[in-house]
């Protein structure tokens, strides 16, 4: 039977902050003890946070990319991305000779607006984003249940710019109202985010400029007159 992360969680000193790597890593070594090879659904923003994630879970797991992030604007973005994370998937497959599937949910955006659209003036990385994490999760959940995985994740904890504690948190909650596993991480660790940034370039893979975010966007100054012409550039080449 494939270990739950709240069997490892309990015997942590709840006054200490947790380390969700280790727990992670704790997994993994009970996969191999065991030998088995876990169905894990895999939450991805973007194609640059799966690369270093897919490196790494993919030499333990069966992974499954689920694309789902309708919190991105605008659509001709939200499909270059989409493209992107494909592509990187195929690449990565054909040079590593692993498996891995994609899947994608469906374009969203006035959901993730009906969702949010009360937060706009949140601060980036606070209430909103919070829910934006918990939207993500939830399907996560939902996909990988429908489906029979053995956990769902997300690829959202490699990135430096994310909050990992709230990540792993929201994670849990969800896991005790679905009959599949949250799999804990925090990528950015052992060099995560450095070797996801190598990865890239190897692969050629676009890194964006902006979360995806509307309201993110607009803070940061982004003009989206030529986001838009980038993506259908890269979209029609």
């Amino acid at each position: 039977m494939l270990i739950n992360a709240n069997n490892i969680l309990e015997t942590l000193n709840p006054n200490n902050k947790i380390n969700y790597d280790s727990i992670l890593q704790k997994m993994i070594e009970s996969w191999q003890t065991a030998t088995v090879k876990p169905k894990i659904l895999i939450h991805s923003c973007c194609a640059p946070c799966s690369t270093y994630v897919l490196e790494y879970l993919s030499q333990y797991a069966d992974i499954t990319i689920y694309f789902a992030n309708s919190n991105i604007h605008p659509r001709v973005e939200y499909e270059y991305r989409s493209q992107v994370q494909q592509k990187f998937i195929a690449d990565f497959n054909q040079k590593t000779g692993h498996n891995v599937q994609y899947l994608e949910a469906p374009y969203q955006p006035a959901e993730f607006m009906k969702q949010v659209g009360h937060l706009r003036d949140e601060p980036e990385g606070g209430k909103r984003c919070h829910l934006c994490y918990k939207m993500r999760l939830d399907l996560s959940a939902i996909k990988a249940e429908e489906l029979g995985f053995d956990y769902f994740a997300s690829a959202l904890t490699l990135s430096p710019k994310k909050n990992s504690q709230k990540i792993n948190e929201l994670g849990f909650e969800i896991q005790e109202l679905f009959a599949v596993k949250y799999l804990p991480s925090d990528f950015k660790k052992n060099n995560g985010y450095k070797r996801s940034i190598e990865i890239c370039k190897e692969y050629d893979v676009y890194r964006q400029c902006y979360c995806g975010c509307i309201f993110a966007a607009k803070e940061q100054g982004i003009d989206f007159k030529l986001v838009i012409e980038n993506a259908k550039q890269a979209l029609q080449s």
